[in-house]
């Protein structure tokens, strides 16, 4: 049974190898740190960052002219 979408330790070590057999054992560190940044540069722009973020609110206040529910204006 073939599931995709899902990366299973097998397909993980092979795509391993052919990195390193593509790359070398030299350009790995620098492509790991490489991509490492672009995760964190990706996430911090979306907003999806490690950093907590300030709670909204829920509702806001009503305009200054608002009329309560259930009064007539002549």
């Amino acid at each position: 049974m073939t599931v995709f979408g899902v990366i299973t330790p097998t397909v993980a070590v092979v795509i391993l190898v052919v990195a390193l057999i593509i790359f070398g054992p030299g350009k790995l560190p620098d492509l790991g740190k490489s991509l490492g940044r672009g995760i964190k540069e990706f996430k911090d722009a979306t907003g999806n960052g490690d950093e907590k973020q300030p709670p909204q609110l829920a509702q806001s206040a009503p305009p200054q002219d608002a009329q309560p529910p259930g009064t007539k204006t002549e």
